[in-house]
């Protein structure tokens, strides 16, 4: 009998943490070896529309922790897992990590899996408390990042419980674009011409502080003319964002996409990915930008350095520090064979160690650990899943 397994996300829009939930779920589904239920906190999203086939996704939605709701939604699902026989619960963010695990206990599910992403104060000393409380319920704790794993040691979690499983991406093979299919993409991405620096980060919280972005923009186009600054992204700061590059003198230089839907098109025509975040805990973009073949310049922030080699597949540069991000830019602008090298390693380091088939191999060992059992699936079923799924169109969503 396949072994029941539910995965409870917080939403389906465009953030980092809820990609990276659809993507797991879409190889697990693509696997076969479980029986999968997906639950979520807010059912909305573009990211529906990538939600592969799991019957119906039932919905706990949550006002507060301290209000009758959340016992009343808690209660819920504990009654769902139960009534299931739920074998593994395995939750992604803080919210879920507080209701699932609560709804774990009570159920008494055997095997409950947690999940933190981020390093850093994003959270108040009280919501802290509370998923320190929450972890303790879990029997393991995911994390994407070894610095995520040092963060929580620190803030007083069992070591023991904590498993580092790296985010993944696709790795397709590298894209050579002629001149005039280069034309062809960046007219149907609805880009000008020139020579494209990209950030792809949502807009919805100054946590990624593309205020530092634009700001080395500045200097970067005052060196190199022909720069052309994307900004790929959705959220409520696009205004604030627009006006800013304005005032900066980028206005004409500045290209803000909204959401982006063919990030790997985008990437495909441009030279450097840039990252300016102030905290992270392991960036999605950082990982496109490898497998895409561009160096990366990145802020020194979470697991990117367990990401990016500095001066071998990209440049660190300390948080907020515009003119050191634009001096690296600008490098690696006027050095084309840098850049080429730079990519290449990149693509070879994802290939390794950031790929979707590392990372099921290492959730279903993590599975297999906790159940008692032996190996799942041997690597060569693993990379199977991978190929099949995309070979058929249907695989996991990036």
């Amino acid at each position: 009998m396949k072994p029941r397994v539910l995965q409870l996300i917080d939403s389906f829009h465009q953030g980092g943490t809820e990609r990276q939930a659809v993507q797991l779920i879409g190889l697990l589904v693509d696997c076969d070896r479980y029986d999968l239920r997906v639950a979520c906190l807010n059912h909305e999203g573009a990211l529906l529309d990538q939600l592969p086939a799991v019957g119906q996704v039932l919905t706990y939605p949550l006002t507060g922790f301290y209000n009758a709701n959340f016992v009343r939604q808690t209660r819920k699902l504990a009654r769902y897992l139960r009534q299931e026989r739920i074998q593994i619960l395995q939750t992604h963010d803080f919210y879920t990590n507080i209701i699932g695990m609560a709804a774990g206990c009570w159920a008494k599910v055997p095997v409950r899996i947690a999940g933190k992403r981020e390093t850093g104060s994003m959270r108040t000393p009280r919501q802290a408390f509370v998923e320190r409380q929450a972890f303790s319920g879990a029997h393991a704790i995911v994390v994407n990042a070894s610095a995520v794993a040092k963060f929580l040691v620190a803030s007083g979690v069992s070591e023991g419980k904590l498993v580092t499983i790296y985010n993944g991406v696709p790795v397709t093979a590298p894209r050579d674009l002629s001149d005039t299919e280069r034309e062809v993409l960046l007219k149907e991405l609805g880009l000008p011409g020139g020579r494209l620096v990209t950030i792809v980060a949502n807009l919805r919280h100054p946590v990624k502080d593309q205020e530092t972005f634009l700001r080395a923009a500045k200097i970067i186009h005052s060196a190199v003319p022909e720069a052309v600054f994307v900004i790929a992204g959705e959220g409520e700061r696009l205004d604030e964002l627009r006006s800013y590059a304005a005032a900066q003198g980028l206005a004409d230089v500045a290209v803000f996409t909204g959401r982006c839907s063919r990030v790997p098109d985008l990437l495909a025509v441009s030279e450097v990915g840039v990252l300016s975040s102030l905290n992270e805990g392991f960036s999605n973009s950082i990982l496109e930008y490898l497998a895409a073949g561009i160096p990366v310049v990145t802020t020194d922030v979470g697991g990117a350095r367990e990401a990016v080699g500095d001066g071998e597949t990209g440049f660190i540069v300390p948080v907020k520090d515009h003119q050191a991000m634009a001096a690296r830019v600008i490098e690696l602008l006027r050095d084309p064979e840098r850049r080429r090298q730079m990519g290449v390693n990149g693509r070879a380091i994802v290939e390794e160690t950031f790929s979707l088939g590392a990372r099921l191999r290492a959730t279903e060992n993590l599975y297999a650990k906790l159940l008692g059992q032996k190996q799942i699936a041997t690597d060569a079923e693993v990379d199977a899943v991978v190929a099949n799924g995309y070979a058929s169109g249907q695989g996991p969503v990036h």
